[in-house]
């Protein structure tokens, strides 16, 4: 059960309800005798995602079983999640509420849903966002589509550093529209080949889609990306897949993106085995009108009141089929709800802060796993709280004897990448310690892995 504290005035509207004036006469009929009047000798006040780990380690003095160190990551990231996240979504007007097809009974379902929107778009640096999408892959193929309905172009290019699974998810989408796709090679410092990308550039490319962070933890550099494709007229895409990065570095939209999307798992929802999870999608005012999915817009009423209601909406169930922009056919609401809550919890400041917390620890893991002998770090680029490591051996075979120590060490490359068999991606977050990191580096180092 979680510890749901209660202001002064909370308590005293509660007294005043049951007709008594002090805490201290609820306890009358106890002897003072038996009272214990000192103050509890108890430890300082903790966070609490620290009094939460002290818990677990508590638990496991007795028995409990114990917690492997993660450093997975992969586009499914492990973030401390606060726990009034869970308490407020576990109310009935949330976790019941349907689409608020009507307004007049679904303001609140809304509002939060607008606040969602607005919060994308500050966090995207773009002007409009819609009403939540499947997850990050299905939003990413929704861009794709969305850029070839604006430019009227079938050749995509695709950077091979996206997410696999967004690249599948692109392909299947447009397996029957006579799209065009073109693969755009990284470089050695595992970021996007720019000189690949002038050559693959022309006139009747629809867009260029890459990661940011990209599959390989890397930062791409997308004011360049950006100028190459607007010069030949081509939509830049730019899918998220850690967005907690936006946090430190620049936005998409200030870099001259003209669609974003990506995952929003990493705000306040469980990792769960793989979903549900949250898609966001935003993208230039100029372009509102063949966003897919459908927005809601702030209104007033007949009485000049504040309200919402759902607006460009252009899917088929609400204009006609051959009009519509997309079949997706739900909003992740209560997903939705879940990343307004968090990004409101931590704010302008925490957000940042968080990032930079994820940031400095992967530097630390990132320079003592470079330390290692037989150990390296192909990628030169940027990263955020993600890299790639070459071990001395096949990394499938490095992680097994990891986890064989309680330590999921990362995921191995070779999964999509042949030519990289023994190459595995690390991910490091607020929920690795100090000595979660020190523990991978000694079991690296030890040879026995």
């Amino acid at each position: 059960m979680r510890y749901i504290p209660h202001n002064e005035e909370d308590v005293q509207r509660m007294l005043d309800a049951i007709g008594v004036d002090t805490l201290e006469s609820l306890f009358e009929e106890v002897p003072s005798s038996l009272r214990h009047n000192a103050p509890l000798n108890l430890p300082a006040a903790r966070a609490e995602p620290d009094l939460l780990a002290e818990l677990a380690r508590m638990a496991r003095c007795n028995g409990a079983g114990g917690t492997r160190r993660t450093f997975l990551g992969a586009g499914a990231y492990d973030h401390f999640i606060p726990a009034v996240v869970d308490h407020l979504l576990s109310r009935s007007e949330f976790y019941t509420a349907y689409t608020p097809y009507q307004p007049e009974i679904s303001q609140g379902t809304l509002q939060a849903i607008f606040e969602f929107q607005t919060l994308i778009c500050q966090l995207t640096g773009m002007e409009v966002a819609n009403a939540s999408m499947y997850d990050g892959a299905s939003s990413c193929a929704e861009a794709v589509l969305m850029a070839r309905r604006v430019t009227r172009r079938r050749k995509v290019i695709l950077s091979r550093a996206l997410h696999p699974d967004y690249l599948e998810t692109i392909r299947t989408y447009g397996r029957y529209l006579d799209m065009e796709w073109v693969d755009l090679p990284f470089g050695e410092d595992g970021a996007f080949d720019p000189d690949a990308l002038s050559r693959l550039l022309d006139e009747e490319c629809a867009a260029v889609v890459v990661g940011y962070p990209n599959f390989f933890g890397v930062m791409e550099d997308l004011a360049a990306v950006s100028q190459s494709a607007h010069e030949h007229g081509a939509r830049l895409v730019v899918a998220v897949q850690e967005p907690l990065s936006l946090g430190l570095f620049k936005s998409p939209g200030e870099l001259g993106a003209d669609i974003v999307v990506g995952e929003g798992q990493s705000f306040g929802m469980p990792l769960s085995y793989g979903g549900p999870y949250l898609g966001f999608f935003a993208a230039r005012e100029a372009d509102v009108r063949n966003l897919p999915g459908r927005l809601v817009g702030e209104t007033v009423d007949t009485e000049g009141r504040r309200g919402f209601v759902l607006t460009l909406a252009t899917r088929e169930q609400h204009i006609r089929r051959e009009k519509a922009t997309s079949n997706i056919c739900s909003n992740q609401g209560l997903c939705a709800l879940a990343a307004t809550i968090y990004l409101a919890l931590l704010g302008r400041q925490g957000l940042p802060e968080l990032a930079r917390h994820n940031y400095s620890k992967a530097c630390y893991a990132r320079d003592r796993i470079a330390a290692i002998d037989g150990y390296s770090l192909p990628f030169s680029a940027s990263v955020f709280n993600e890299f790639v490591v070459e071990g001395p051996r096949a990394a499938e075979g490095v992680l097994q004897k990891l986890q064989e120590r309680d330590i999921l060490g990362g995921v191995a490359l070779s999964r999509w990448f042949s030519e990289m068999s023994n190459r595995f991606l690390v991910c490091v977050t607020e929920r690795n310690s100090r000595e979660d990191i020190d523990a991978l580096v000694e079991a690296l180092a030890g040879g026995e892995v």
